[in-house]
Formats: structure tokens, sequence, C-alpha cells
């Protein structure tokens, strides 16, 4: 599994970092997880051709997660000229909100041909479902964003990947997270409690209890992009690549 970071950014983009995306490539399997606003520019910047992807999975749907679907789709039907199907997976109500959304940033642009099939899968919580050869399991979160808000663990062949999306602290992150070879984690602050956001210190004390091989922090406020290196976590930079 290689797992590319396209956007390790908060919605305001501290550091000068993109909005959350993940690039990940395991045999046939092309995905993106998570795709925020910035998201096709990232994808140009570190050369990620649009087309090789087969499926988008969204954690959550804020526009710093989900925001770049519309001009995703507008670029696979406008300049990719892309042929092959594409599957968006996601939380329940996932297809409504993104036609609104689509809709809202380009007029009309629902009722033309794509010129490729389309197909929307609304995750149930905790329900494995196979996604174009990726398992997905989505795990609920505490995260408000008009919909439930899901932790994603991902099988891509005998490789297991989760990204905690965004959220507080929950006990649901130790099933989501436990044994697997990376863990994405959002870790907003260092120390200072944020509602609807996970700190260091909390995070730190569970993971022994996760287990995860390598675990890679995300998502960082400016408070926690100035604090000195964490031993035994990485911390995302845009553009890095993880060989998992």
């Amino acid at each position: 599994m290689r797992l590319q970071v396209l956007g390790c950014g908060d919605a305001f983009g501290s550091g000068g970092r993109f909005h959350t995306c993940f690039h990940v490539s395991a045999g046939s399997a092309g995905l993106l997880v998570d795709c925020g606003a910035s998201s096709l520019i990232a994808m140009r910047r570190f050369g990620v051709d649009p087309n090789t992807l087969r499926t988008v999975l969204i954690s959550h749907l804020h526009g710093d997660h989900f925001g770049g679907l519309p001009f995703l789709l507008l670029d696979a039907q406008f300049v990719s000229r892309r042929t092959t199907p594409l599957t968006i997976a996601g939380p329940p109500t996932l297809s409504a909100r993104l036609h609104a959304l689509r809709e809202t940033t380009f007029p009309g642009s629902t009722e033309a041909d794509l010129g490729f099939p389309l197909e929307i899968v609304e995750l149930e919580p905790q329900l494995t479902t196979q996604v174009n050869g990726v398992a997905v399991t989505a795990y609920p979160v505490r995260h408000p964003s008009g919909a439930p808000s899901y932790a994603l663990r991902c099988q891509v062949e005998h490789r297991t990947l989760c990204y905690s999306g965004d959220t507080e602290w929950v006990p649901m992150l130790i099933d989501a997270a436990r044994g697997v070879d990376v863990f994405i984690a959002e870790c907003y602050t260092f120390d200072r409690p944020v509602p609807f956001h996970t700190s260091w210190m909390n995070l730190q004390e569970h993971l022994p209890e996760i287990g995860a091989k390598r675990v890679l922090l995300t998502h960082m406020s400016p408070d926690m992009l100035k604090q000195a290196s964490i031993e035994g976590v990485e911390r995302a930079e845009d553009g890095m690549i993880l060989e998992i």
C-alpha cells in the first residue's frame, strides 16, 4: 500500500496546508480518503492523475472534507475526459448533499451527462462494505456535520488503514483503529480542549490500547504545528509518501 498525503490541513489552511485528502494505491485499487475543497489543486501539484481513481471515501460532510467533489467531477467531465466508473462512498445523505453542493458551486451541473458511470454509496455504521476491492467499515464519531460523521477503517489486499475523521475522543476509535498498519489521527491541539476535536493529550493515552503499527497525525491547528517532534508518531506533511 502506498499512501500519499495530498492535504493534511484544517478548515483554515493552517500552516499553508491543503484541505484533507489522502491518496491510497495498492494493486488495482486507487482511492482518495476525503476530498476537501482544495484537493484537485493538490492532485495537480503532486502528480496524481484523477483518472486513476476508482473510489472516493468521505468521512463526513464538511467542506474541507468533501467540498472538492464538484471540482473533481467537473474536471472528470471536461478536462480529464473520464470514461471509467467512479464510486463515491460516505455517510447517509451523501447523495442529496452532494447534489446540493454541485448545484451551489456550478448551477446546472447535475443536469449534464457526466460521460461516465457515477455510483454513490451511503455507508451504514459498523457494517463492512466492499467498494471496488476495498473493505470499508464506518465507525460513528462525534463531530456535528449535518449527517453522521465517521472514522473509516479500510482494508486493501493485506494492509489496513484507519482514518479518524474529525472528532473529539470517543472509545469507538479503539475498535476502528485497533492493530491497523497505519492510523491517520486527527490531532487538532496539543492539550487545549476544543469541542468535537481531539488533542494530543487525549489521543496519546489510548495509543497503546489501539496498537497501530504507525500513527500519522493530521488536521493540526497552529498550536499543534508549533510543537516539537513527538516520539513514536509521525506528523503529516502535504506531499509526503508512506510505503505501508
